[in-house]
């Protein structure tokens, strides 16, 4: 029998059915870091979220043998120590294929459309006492004709690409950075950046990609450019960003995701109020189709793992 534990079931907010397997399953809200090994103790199965697994917790569990990530990255987990402790490591790829993208073109229209700064002219009472029907002293900006790049081209782009065409835009796919051999329909990474009314990152964290868009790359991007985070905050160098921002050298920013979550010691971009800056708490993925077709996934990779079928796996 297996026993399952859910460490961080808080972060799902829909129901997981039973697997059909003979098991035991245990939920807990959250886990703190402190907590992870007792809480694993005797477990064959954890599943979590955001939950951090090293090489201290992985050797402190040896009846561990798998970990089902209830999300796309798992950056959270140390894959090549769960390599040396055999511990296989699933995710859930492309679960949030709509829901991402469309958080996406959510960010960048109200950014385009000055949407922050026009919901606060109402607030702050302007247009009620305007010698005019309309407050039109914003600038505002379609989407016709503009050119997005995408840095990064899995699932999620791929869906942003269709939306983004549907509202007549140009796309441009960039090449890994620091690579001159271009693949086929690919740019020169630094060129998109050049290039792009939009940049959306659609990478994963690794050794590679932390601080992929620092200060050098945002100097190569247009006055007027976006840059939309909604993958990992470790992509961008944050203080760069503000750097920016604050001194007019980037159009605006969409942010989901910050380096720490949650930003419990505070972040640079935390401590700017600017109407180019969109910010919302890592929900792209948050709908409430994907949630449902996360769950069904999760326990999927579940019972493929005990009938001796893996899948999705990351190792």
């Amino acid at each position: 029998m297996e026993t399952i534990v859910f460490l961080d079931r808080g972060t799902v907010t829909v129901p997981f059915r039973k697997p059909q397997i003979a098991h035991e399953w245990v939920d807990y809200e959250r886990t703190a870091p402190e907590e992870t090994v007792e809480r694993l103790r005797g477990a064959t199965i954890a599943v979590t979220n955001k939950v951090k697994f090293r090489e201290a917790e992985l050797s402190a569990l040896p009846p561990l043998k798998f970990i089902a990530v209830t999300a796309t990255g798992y950056d959270n987990v140390d894959v090549v120590a769960c390599r040396t402790h055999k511990i296989l490591v699933s995710n859930v790829p492309g679960y949030a294929r709509q829901s991402v993208p469309e958080h996406i073109m959510m960010l960048i229209l109200a950014l385009r459309r000055n949407l922050p700064a026009y919901q606060k002219a109402v607030r702050d009472g302007r247009w009620q006492i305007s010698p005019q029907p309309t407050v039109n002293d914003i600038p505002i900006e379609d989407l016709h004709g503009t050119t997005l790049g995408l840095i990064g081209y899995g699932s999620l782009a791929k869906e942003l690409e269709r939306l983004a065409r549907a509202f007549g835009m140009r796309i441009l796919i960039a090449e890994r950075k620091g690579v001159a051999a271009l693949r086929p329909g690919r740019v020169l990474f630094q060129d998109v950046l050049r290039r792009s009314d939009v940049i959306s990152l659609h990478t994963p964290l690794n050794s590679e990609t932390r601080n992929l868009i620092g200060a050098a790359e945002l100097a190569l991007m247009k006055l007027t450019a976006l840059l939309i985070n909604t993958a990992r905050g470790g992509l961008v160098d944050e203080a760069a960003l503000v750097a920016a921002l604050r001194e007019g050298r980037l159009g605006g920013a969409g942010v989901d995701v910050l380096s720490q979550e949650p930003p419990r010691q505070g972040n640079p971009l935390l401590d700017i109020h600017l109407p180019n800056l969109i910010m919302t708490p890592h929900i792209a993925w948050t709908s409430r189709q994907a949630q449902e077709i996360l769950a069904e996934e999760v326990v999927k990779n579940i019972e493929a793992f005990a009938a001796g079928k893996p899948r999705n796996l990351v190792l």
